[in-house]
């Protein structure tokens, strides 16, 4: 079955940076695009990034642009998030999301604390 498992969330300064992956099986990762969404306190769920199956573009919520690079190894079934700069207003759970059939598969998630 389709397994999202998500990685690298922590505690860092405003200005800081982390590192989220997010490890993929169950399904063939390399015709997929794949998708980060955060949910921070008090908000519904939204969109940061997303990334085509080549990985030859992506795509970027206004306030991730910039600062935010999705990225993706095929060879690993593995995307990734860097996220530079962080904000306080960056803290909540950041998902990987898949869409296959008309469904999304999310993973469970992982906490990004951004804190001075």
């Amino acid at each position: 079955q389709v397994r999202l498992v998500e990685s690298g969330g922590g505690s860092v300064q405003p200005g800081g940076s982390l590192r989220l992956s997010c490890a993929a099986s169950g399904f063939a990762f390399s015709i997929y695009g794949m998708n980060w969404h955060r949910q921070v306190p008090g908000k519904e769920r939204e969109f940061v990034a997303r990334i085509t199956p080549n990985g030859n573009i992506a795509n970027y919520a206004t306030d991730a642009q910039g600062r935010f690079t999705i990225s993706r190894d095929n060879g690993k079934n593995t995307v990734y998030l860097q996220m530079n700069n962080l904000k306080p207003e960056d803290t909540g759970v950041y998902y990987c999301v898949v869409g296959i059939d008309r469904f999304d598969y999310w993973g469970q998630g992982t906490q990004v604390t951004v804190s001075s």
